[in-house]
């Protein structure tokens, strides 16, 4: 037994070092993984690939790509509604907007976090307030992509590798797991007695249950219409239900590895799971082109949106007047 406590109290003082190097190591597994797929791309066919996407498949995918963001900045008005705060909202929209978008390409702690306090903050929310605003953000984003995925994956619309260490059935159970997740959650919003919590002096407040319905649903038509941008862009006859899922796959990944957007692991996903329906130069010229779609283009307009924010909240403070 002493041994035994000896041993809890080491992993106890030494929980974050573990963390930190287990995630290292998974980073190095993924960086090695993409340098030996990277020494057999032809990047000048990746290049020509990119440069062949038709123009209908743009003037498709560039609506999608505003459709989804349009939808995930309404994640923050449920958390308008959530919190009860009293401001607009389009600059409700807009402050969701310019988070989604520096979060994808910075990871959530630019953009999820920093952004929203700083924003939020300006306009006279409380730090309470934003803090719940981002979980919620977060809370819908994560179930809704496990009811998605859970179907997706339970439906067998991917098929992993026979040298992956996830093979078919795994993936299916593992699909019915994120589909009791989601559905636990919305069951635990709509029937628990007890509506909050304290955790590290953070009060989490149950949400209603019409809430958790609208969460699952954005979030599942925002993933659904992400997968929509790659399906557009991406040749061959891959259907849309297996590149869902591929992006599916990978963005969890990309989340476990706390890689921001995914970078490099959602191409090695895609080139390791379509690569026998699709050249390998051709889906990787098809995520680069999602990627300066959805990734690239977004965060150009988002940060002259910032810019323009900081440059009124300026004039405001030195005119002693609220943000217009």
């Amino acid at each position: 037994m002493s041994r035994l406590g000896s041993a809890r109290r080491w992993l106890g003082r030494h929980k974050g070092q573990l963390k930190r190097l287990a995630t290292a190591l998974f980073v190095c597994l993924i960086v090695a993984l993409l340098v030996r797929v990277g020494l057999t791309i032809e990047w000048g066919e990746v290049a020509q690939a990119m440069l062949e996407t038709p123009p209908s498949a743009l003037w498709v995918a560039v609506p999608l790509v505003a459709a989804s963001y349009a939808v995930y900045s309404c994640f923050d008005l449920l958390g308008k509604w959530y919190t009860g705060h009293d401001l607009p909202w389009w600059r409700t929209m807009l402050v969701a907007f310019i988070s989604y978008a520096f979060t994808m390409n910075f990871s959530a702690a630019v953009g999820g976090l920093a952004l929203r306090l700083r924003l939020y903050g300006k306009q006279g929310l409380n730090p309470g307030q934003i803090m719940r605003i981002m979980g919620l953000s977060i809370t819908t984003n994560w179930m809704g992509y496990c009811l998605l995925a859970g179907m997706i994956f339970a439906a067998g619309a991917v098929s992993p590798p026979f040298d992956w260490e996830i093979s078919a059935g795994p993936l299916r159970a593992i699909g019915g797991v994120l589909i009791i997740v989601a559905v636990g959650y919305l069951a635990l919003c709509a029937f628990s007695t007890r509506r909050s919590w304290t955790v590290r002096s953070h009060k989490i407040v149950l949400p209603e249950a019409r809430i958790a319905l609208l969460q699952l649903a954005l979030a599942m038509v925002n993933w659904s219409l992400m997968g929509a941008v790659v399906y557009t862009v991406m040749p061959g006859e891959a259907g849309y239900a297996t590149v869902l899922g591929t992006l599916l796959i990978g963005s969890i990944v990309g989340a476990i590895a706390h890689i921001p957007g995914g970078l490099g692991v959602t191409e090695y996903v895609f080139i390791t799971l379509m690569a026998p329906e699709v050249p390998r130069h051709q889906v990787l010229g098809a995520i680069l082109v999602y990627r300066a779609l959805y990734y690239l283009a977004p965060v150009l307009l988002a940060g002259a949106c910032y810019l323009i924010f900081e440059t009124r909240s300026s004039a405001a403070v030195s005119r002693g007047t609220k943000i217009a």
